[in-house]
């Protein structure tokens, strides 16, 4: 009696091959995908610093005077934005109203001072988007990480980091080192310790005191460890 033949069951080599190709297919989508998405949070990040100049110089063209600093804000915006005194403008807890120095911490929690008013002009002004109402939670802009974005005068007094220089200077928290690097590629000299851009650990808010900034790599150290973790969380400052 002859015992029937059983067919082996299983992939053949060129399906195994046809199924490696359609998972490297996958597995490449993937990662360009996520390769454009971190490039848009990277220009993201840049708009905003290109635009906070713009709020700036916009908003002297039109009224010879410093958003945050503008002791003539009701006479400019109005009395239908700006009905009483202090709904545009006050006397600042630091600093001096009208003086032509925009003062105040990047980051000020008090809304008396004038980079925390700062919004508040040029967004009645129609230069930015955002509240008016300066008690608003979500008061400071945020970044593409969700983070709050500001704004201060370049002044030894409220300077973030030490090696800064410029007129003005806008800082942006709680940012990958991985686009950290990428922003001073893209917007300075690639030095994260040098030039218009420079990168600092994360601050509370208002700041306390003048920070160091951070090395781009341990071999700008010469090996030392205090550098820029691509997983880290920092904050990126830029003056103009």
């Amino acid at each position: 009696m002859r015992v029937p033949n059983k067919k082996q069951s299983g992939f053949t080599l060129i399906e195994i091959a046809i199924v490696l190709v359609i998972i490297g297919l996958l597995l490449g989508g993937v990662l360009k995908g996520q390769e454009l998405i971190n490039s848009a949070k990277v220009k993201n990040f840049a708009t905003d610093f290109r635009n906070l100049p713009l709020y700036i110089y916009g908003y002297q063209d039109k009224f010879k005077a410093i958003p945050g600093d503008d002791a003539q804000v009701t006479a400019h915006l109005g009395s239908t934005l700006c009905p009483t005194a202090t709904t545009c403008t006050d006397t600042p807890t630091t600093g001096t109203l009208g003086n032509g120095v925009l003062e105040g911490w990047w980051n000020a929690s008090d809304t008396k001072q004038e980079s925390y008013r700062f919004w508040q002009h040029v967004r009645l002004a129609g230069l930015a988007a955002g509240p008016t109402d300066i008690g608003n939670a979500q008061w400071l802009p945020r970044n593409a990480e969700g983070n709050i974005l500001g704004v201060s005068g370049g002044a030894t007094a409220n300077l973030p980091i030490s090696t800064l220089r410029g007129t003005y200077v806008a800082c942006s928290q709680g940012i990958l080192g991985k686009f950290a690097k990428q922003l001073d590629i893209t917007l300075d000299d690639g030095n994260a310790q040098t030039g218009s851009l420079q990168v600092m650990d994360n601050q509370a808010a208002p700041q306390a005191a003048t920070a160091a900034a951070i090395a781009t790599s341990s071999a700008s150290l010469g090996g030392a460890s205090a550098a820029i973790d691509e997983a880290g969380s920092y904050t990126v400052c830029m003056a103009f």
